[in-house]
């Protein structure tokens, strides 16, 4: 069995070829893992950051993308505003989107991580402060992360995807891999 841990840089799609409409070729994972049989475990925006996990197991691919496991995904997120605690305990709580209630998660303000600097850099206002959340979830609807915190008042400004249940991106430069 094959397992790979990526760190996909920002505007790299989470998939091995670009079927899109747009003119010029968009980047992929064939753009930097040339591992022959891994599939991706899930999927990642393509205007987010961090880990993805890429393997041969068929089983360990449905176990890690199925939110009937309810596996934990932990997301840095920097937002726009500065969040109150009321804000912190509504995602505690789980929201109401679109599509129905989300579960619970864990959420905390935290110190600006160290992160690797992002390509194209996050858009800097001088008179709207940002702040930092480690949110952590147990299921994984599109564009979940951006949605829960623009619904309490905090729009995402960055998402970088940290962990997956026991896997994290520690120690893993933007774009690199290895195999675990």
């Amino acid at each position: 069995m094959t397992v790979i841990l990526f760190n996909k840089p920002m505007n790299v799609l989470s998939q091995f070829t670009d079927r899109g409409t747009e003119g010029s070729p968009r980047a992929t994972l064939s753009d930097y893992i040339d591992v022959p049989g891994v599939y991706p475990a899930g999927r990642l925006d393509r205007d987010s950051e961090g880990l993805m996990i890429l393997t041969d197991d068929g089983r360990l691919q449905a176990r890690i993308a199925s939110p009937r496991f309810k596996r934990r995904k932990t997301y840095l997120v920097q937002v726009e505003g500065t969040p109150s605690d009321a804000q912190l305990d509504a995602l505690r709580r789980g929201v109401t989107l679109k599509d129905g209630p989300t579960r619970p998660a864990q959420a905390e303000a935290i110190a600006p991580p160290d992160l690797w600097p992002r390509d194209p850099p996050v858009r800097a206002r001088k008179t709207v402060p940002d702040a930092w959340l480690r949110l952590t979830i147990t299921e994984g609807r599109n564009r979940q992360v951006r949605r829960m915190t623009a619904h309490v008042g905090l729009p995402c400004l960055r998402l970088v995807r940290w962990q997956v249940g026991d896997w994290s991106l520690d120690g893993l430069a933007s774009g690199d891999w290895r195999k675990v």
